[in-house]
């Protein structure tokens, strides 16, 4: 077969360029990808980011069929919330202002971070705004609704959540728990030297604390106090016997970054020696995949898989006060999980379509990783992006494609000799030749997939005992089973 240069460049030489290939459906499907891709993420969507210039984005959990999404706009003036069946869905959904703040005095200020739930029956929107004349005396506030739908109007503005103290308040959410719901929030406690802390009370109402509050986490590590003293943004997510607030901490330039607290799900959350602090960061810049500053996430769900939201930028170099520029954009990926049951988050991917795991047919237990940038198969993976692929279009034209490594998204699965590696995009025949392959369905399951080599139609690549190789599996059961792969 002949390399077409230009469908190469296309494919490659401009992918290394902007490290990373933005495809839309239809174009992907030429390539013989999406049916199985699309059903590997289940539902999630197939675009990143998924929304451009929305801050702070909070994504319900599927209510009645149907997530919401609200965030903070550019222009901090205004509540807003869009609703779809699907994730993707919610990309060119019709967005609806739910609320504006007034013209002058209380609230007329800067309007943060809105959380939407669901409690009781009725909606709350939580948000933090400030005043006309001091934009930043940031409080806490709530709007009610009883519609069945948030988009269709009703809000009550329901005042100010009060807390302790009468200071910057802001990033509130909510979350039930052994039949007791709490509040979580970042706040600026008197005496302490810090931009905000973390805090945390039970609720009496959806509008009102039961308990005192408790401060269950102080930025005094290195990573949480770059440019300001910051722990903000928190969210939870309860699994394995545990319950996990993510948070965000420092500047909200490239600094900014995600950490994790822990309790154990029996133990009194307002006791905060029952929280502990993941001594790194778990979530941060990436020059590689030229994410910046990811932050301020929320959780929801696709089926059973946890879905992480959040923001970044696509670059790190800003003009004035970060606050004020708009390119925080809405972002999603599948949250996967560690043998010890702890969250894995990987790194913020770049632009372009599913992320996508391989596990060998023989061993799914295990999965397809880079290491060294050699491929190999793997149990436990906790740099999780070393597993994690993309398929995009192929360097040899219609009816191939190429296998993206996520963390290095200049590199390609190539086949070299008996190995089988990732390396650098080359313009070359050899190159395209080597890292470009035939996507059939699965040998001996069609769910899965198979990847036969372009140079020769018996050859596909298998495991065998942790390497990935190439094999013949010619009519063997078991030879075909290890050149299958699931995708998930």
């Amino acid at each position: 077969m002949t390399l077409d240069r230009r469908s190469l460049f296309r494919a490659g030489g401009a992918l290394a360029v902007a490290g990373g290939l933005t495809a839309s459906a239809s174009a992907v499907a030429a390539q013989g990808v999406p049916q199985a891709a699309a059903a590997a993420t289940g539902g999630q969507p197939t675009r990143n980011p998924l929304v451009e210039q929305r801050a702070d984005p909070f994504i319900t959990r599927p209510v009645d069929g149907k997530n919401y999404l609200t965030g903070s706009v550019p222009e901090y003036d205004r509540v807003v919330i869009r609703g779809a069946s699907t994730l993707e869905g919610l990309a060119d959904a019709r967005e609806r202002t739910i609320w504006r703040r007034p013209p002058s005095g209380r609230m007329g200020g800067y309007i943060w971070a809105p959380e939407l739930h669901r409690i009781d029956g009725k909606w709350y929107v939580y948000f933090a705004a400030g005043d006309s004349d001091q934009p930043f005396r940031i409080r806490t506030y709530v709007l009610e609704s009883a519609k069945d739908d948030p988009r269709e109007g009703g809000w009550e503005l329901r005042g100010q959540m009060v807390t302790a103290w009468e200071t910057f308040t802001l990033d509130a959410t909510t979350f039930e728990h052994r039949g007791k719901r709490y509040f979580l929030w970042a706040q600026s406690e008197p005496g302490i030297n810090t931009n905000s802390n973390l805090y945390l009370a039970e609720m009496a109402s959806p509008l009102a604390l039961k308990t005192a509050p408790v401060r269950i986490s102080t930025p005094t590590l290195d990573w949480e106090v770059q440019g300001f003293r910051v722990n903000e943004g928190p969210a939870v997510l309860i699994r394995n016997g545990r319950v996990f607030v993510t948070f965000s901490a420092s500047a909200t330039d490239a600094r900014y970054c995600m950490g994790l607290l822990t309790a154990d799900e029996n133990a009194n959350l307002l006791d905060a020696r029952s929280w502990t602090k993941t001594p790194t960061p778990v979530f941060t810049t990436n020059d590689a995949t030229r994410q910046y500053g990811p932050g301020h996430n929320s959780f929801t769900t696709v089926g059973d898989q946890d879905v992480l939201v959040y923001h970044a930028r696509d670059y790190r170099d800003i003009t004035g006060d970060p606050l004020f520029d708009p390119n925080r954009h809405t972002r999603v990926q599948e949250v996967c999980w560690n043998a010890d049951g702890t969250p894995n988050f990987g790194v913020p991917v770049g632009k372009g379509g599913p992320v996508v795991r391989l596990s060998p047919a023989d061993a799914p237990q295990l999965f397809v990783r880079h290491f060294e940038y050699k491929l190999r198969v793997d149990g436990n993976v906790r740099d999780l992006a070393d597993s994690q692929f993309r398929f995009v279009p192929g360097f040899l034209g219609a009816g191939t494609v190429a296998v993206q490594s996520v963390n290095f998204p200049d590199r390609y699965a190539r086949v070299d000799g008996a190995a089988v590696r990732i390396d650098p995009y080359q313009d070359a025949d050899d190159y395209g030749r080597a890292a470009s392959f035939v996507r059939v369905p699965g040998l001996t399951d069609r769910d899965g997939v198979s990847l036969r080599l372009v140079s020769d139609p018996e050859s596909y690549l298998a495991h065998d005992t942790g390497r990935l190789v190439v094999s013949k599996p010619g009519g063997d059961r078991r030879a075909r089973e290890r050149a299958t792969f699931r995708v998930g």
